[in-house]
């Protein structure tokens, strides 16, 4: 693959190996997934040639049991989000926050980060848990529409919030708003790095924390640079059939 004028975005959607060159130096692949790696490493003063020829190399080395997330039809594709990415939200919300509040009731005093680290995962839960609705009850029945009329040779339905692009923008609008607030929690957490005083509970919490966001980066890469873009192809082909 020829990386140097595609898109971060574009290059983890071929193979999502990638992701972790990105993630390793601290190169959003999801939200901002829509820059070359020359311009994000321009922008963070990395060395490009070091972070293509890693990339270039992992390219390079034969796939074994990875998921091509880029071959899957679009139904697959938001049947998987629903069941993997938006279950995992709803479930570990509700197991993070009980863990939260305790490191806070007991650390919160020598730490006091921890209260702004708990305010801004209880924000970007409870909008999450709106968006995650707006998806399933309006975006991607759409879609699904768009798949069936395909399948059916059928003239789709046009939907009230017209192209589907508005929503779509929506969307992606909302993922760079919740990018940003874990972005915060990283460097609040020094990378979800514990202090040495922690406990147990700390220790587990901030474990937790960074699954949670390394799932949101995978969730929104998904939709960002693979659904969403086949998803306004789908109506174009629709369009001009």
């Amino acid at each position: 693959m020829e990386i140097k004028d595609k898109t971060i975005g574009g290059i983890v959607a071929e193979d999502f190996r990638t992701a972790a060159v990105f993630k390793k130096y601290g190169i959003d692949f999801c939200c901002k997934g829509n820059r070359t790696i020359e311009e994000a490493c321009n922008k963070k003063n990395l060395d490009y040639t070091i972070i293509q020829e890693e990339v270039e190399t992992l390219l390079e080395t034969p796939v074994e049991n990875s998921l091509n997330f880029k071959s899957w039809s679009i139904d697959l594709l938001i049947d998987y989000i629903e069941k993997k990415h938006h279950r995992y939200v709803e479930e570990k919300t509700q197991e993070i926050k009980p863990y939260l509040d305790k490191i806070c009731k007991v650390h919160g005093d020598h730490h006091p980060e921890l209260h702004e680290i708990n305010r801004l995962f209880n924000a970007s839960t409870g909008e999450l848990a709106m968006h995650m609705k707006k998806e399933e009850l309006i975006l991607f029945p759409a879609v699904r529409r768009m798949v069936k009329s395909q399948m059916q040779k059928t003239t789709p339905e046009k939907p009230q919030f017209g192209s589907i692009n508005n929503p779509i923008k929506m969307m992606m609008h909302e993922h760079n708003n919740e990018g940003e607030r874990f972005r915060q929690i990283e460097e609040l957490s020094s990378k979800y790095n514990p202090p040495q005083d922690a406990c147990n509970t700390y220790r587990v919490t901030f474990a937790m924390l960074k699954e949670f966001e390394d799932d949101l980066h995978l969730h929104i890469h998904l939709e960002n640079n693979i659904l969403f873009p086949k998803a306004i192809e789908l109506e174009k082909q629709l369009k001009n059939a």
